[in-house]
């Protein structure tokens, strides 16, 4: 058996965007993975003789009879993975070639944690660098405000999904990777890699962008929820880590609070105070 699944949903992919992604996979340091691809679009033709041009017999190519879903998608692979480590890729993402061998590491040398993941670069209609807090308990505090893994760059250990009966869940959809972690944060560790891992494609078709309104409503849900069973956790989040501005006439930025510290126009230190 491998020692990673990497898991890909296709679902009418730029044919270029999955190139790019395949290509990057199969350019990894660490070799010991199966290459699981399930196409979402079975009407597509096109992209399923693009995945069958690549002779790697790491690559394991399957179509749904109909479109069934990022999350039900996701679940199918994870059923059929038979690696000890899942890594999720997204299926117009570039991953960086030791991205899979830096998470290995990670996991091997720490059986505690069952997520890592690592910082993304975005590029596409916007470039930027995107990097999530790197331990558990601020990640945990995160994720009361925000989702501070990034899924694209995620490796699970498959026995922690297994043994909790967790997977994704359709009705959270499009944020149903914010839901999955809201569910593990009572079962395992994570951690976050402070280096860039997989390069992440911004453009008009990406889920973020084509399904906000419904993200925005998923995503106050899991919140609502996260903070009602980790109280805690949204309490050193409210008064350490969140910042807050106060302007003069609404405009002019007077105060910056951002834990325990003040600014006055944002450059001159004020005060301190301790956080209740």
């Amino acid at each position: 058996m491998p020692k990673v699944s990497i898991l890909t949903s296709l679902y009418n992919t730029n044919p270029m965007h999955l190139r790019q992604c395949i290509e990057s996979i199969l350019a990894q340091t660490f070799t010991d993975f199966e290459f699981l691809i399930l196409n979402d679009s079975p009407a597509n033709t096109e992209i399923e003789n693009i995945v069958k041009s690549y002779d790697d017999k790491r690559i394991k190519y399957f179509k749904n009879d109909q479109n069934i879903g990022i999350s039900a998608s996701r679940n199918k692979l994870m059923h059929m993975a038979t690696g000890q480590y899942l890594a999720i890729f997204d299926h117009d993402d570039i991953a960086m070639p030791d991205r899979l061998a830096r998470e290995v590491a990670y996991l091997d040398s720490h059986p505690d944690v069952g997520v890592v993941s690592g910082g993304l670069h975005c590029f596409g209609t916007s470039e930027s660098i995107c990097m999530n807090p790197e331990f558990d308990i601020d990640i945990k505090i995160y994720l009361t405000e925000c989702c501070s893994i990034a899924h694209t760059a995620c490796m699970i250990r498959k026995s922690v999904l297994v043994d909790n009966n967790i997977e994704y869940e359709p009705e959270y959809s499009p944020a149903e990777d914010y839901r999955l972690w809201a569910r593990l944060m009572r079962c395992t560790r994570f951690y976050n890699i402070q280096d860039v891992l997989v390069k992440y494609r911004w453009h008009e078709n990406n889920t973020t962008n084509a399904r906000w309104p419904e993200m925005q409503r998923a995503h106050m849900a899991i919140q609502t929820q996260i903070c009602n069973e980790f109280p805690a956790y949204r309490s050193v989040y409210e008064n350490v880590y969140r910042t807050t501005y106060v302007k003069l006439f609404g405009i002019i930025p007077l105060l910056k609070k951002h834990g325990n510290k003040v600014w006055l126009f944002n450059v001159i230190p004020l005060l301190k105070f301790k956080a209740v």
